[in-house]
């Protein structure tokens, strides 16, 4: 009998995955352009180009793993204002679901809009956008979705959380929905072959998490979490460990270093395909340790909070043995956390009736988390 649960998760598993069509194949590129305004340069002159770009960068995450603190750095914005506009989907497949559309057209809400510390080319994703679900009280905390998520996912689990009286701002991550740049249908700049981009999305990411923490704290909220999905989970690990005002945390689908997803995941077969060629696994883990969760247990156990991890035991983009290898990190370093394994994959989770448990898990965690 669980052997065919199995097959019949996979099969399902994978038919999810395919639903995007769109998926493009890139070569590699070391984006070495994306380092210039990097902090932790010790030194090094902008614009230099190495003789080898890979070590140039390889030697550039050991120099950020040595002082994570100031790469995470940033000022704080000081353009935070709210706006009131319609909401919209912005959907990343190729066919977008008219149903979603027809659901939201001539529905409003308040946006918490503000100038990224991480500058960017694009103009579209250097404006931070974060949908404001306010609450009464002191608890909030700052929501990041999956890759390539919609403008709307999420804000179901959001409008449960309010009723708990915790409030939310769910942030758009860099390179998607409304932050996305017209070249482009998919948040593929925020994960691609393009390693210096990789790594500087990921940064823009968890700056523009704790900015938001910041906004939270300005309007008196005081007991502040986080919670991310997938790639937002990613982030959510990286902002909490280098900010102390995060003392309630929940990771939905967790996994070891970010290229672990990238070569072995499902839904990035498209990523590994363009780097293959000059690049193995191993070595992608060194050029993206800086943005890897796994480097990071230490500063993360600086500063006392609860955990909540969540994983999908038939997971094949966020593979269940790097997720139980997490969870083996959390528990070697005696840290507060509780562990959920659904009994599902990681597309499936945002199926009836996996989401259901999901979001139930979530929120019966974070109504008494806050609480300690």
């Amino acid at each position: 009998m669980h052997e065919r649960y199995q097959q019949w998760m996979y099969a399902w598993e994978t038919r999810l995955t395919s639903v995007d069509n769109n998926r493009v194949v890139r070569p590699l590129d070391w984006g070495l352009e994306w380092a210039e305004n990097w902090p932790c340069r010790n030194g090094l002159p902008a614009g230099q180009i190495p003789a080898d770009p890979e070590e140039f960068l390889c030697d550039y995450n050991r120099r950020i793993l040595s002082d994570s603190d100031e790469f995470y750095s940033y000022r704080t914005p000081t353009d935070f204002r709210l706006e009131k506009r319609e909401v919209e989907v912005f959907s990343t497949r190729e066919m977008p679901d008219p149903g979603l559309e027809a659901k939201v057209k001539g529905t409003y809400s308040k946006f918490l809009r503000f100038t990224s510390p991480v500058k960017t080319p694009f103009q579209e994703n250097n404006l931070a956008n974060a949908r404001w679900f306010p609450a009464r009280g002191r608890r909030a905390l700052v929501l990041l979705p999956h890759w390539n998520s919609d403008a709307i996912a999420y804000t179901s689990l959001c409008r449960v959380l309010n009723l708990l009286g915790i409030a939310v701002l769910r942030l758009s991550m860099p390179y998607h929905d409304i932050r996305m740049p017209a070249e482009i249908r998919r948040a593929d700049y925020a994960v691609s072959a393009n390693i210096g981009r990789t790594l500087d999305a990921a940064r823009q990411g968890v700056v523009d998490a704790r900015c938001c923490l910041d906004w939270l704290q300005q309007q008196g909220y005081d007991r502040l979490g986080i919670v991310g999905t997938s790639l937002g989970s990613c982030y959510a690990f990286l902002a909490a460990a280098h900010d102390p005002r995060i003392r309630v945390a929940a990771f939905n689908h967790v996994s070891t270093y970010f290229a672990d997803v990238v070569w072995h995941g499902q839904s990035t077969r498209h990523i590994r395909a363009g780097l293959e060629a000059q690049v193995d696994a191993q070595r992608l883990r060194h050029l993206w340790s800086a943005i890897s969760p796994m480097s990071y247990f230490k500063q993360f156990s600086r500063f006392p909070k609860k955990s909540l991890i969540v994983y999908a035991s038939y997971d094949l983009t966020f593979l269940p043995q790097f997720s139980r290898e997490v969870v083996a990190e959390f528990e070697r370093h005696g840290l507060d956390h509780r562990v959920v394994a659904l009994p599902c994959g990681h597309y499936t989770t945002g199926e009836t009736p996996y989401k259901y448990v999901d979001g139930w898990q979530i929120a019966s965690f974070l109504r008494t988390a806050f609480e300690a």
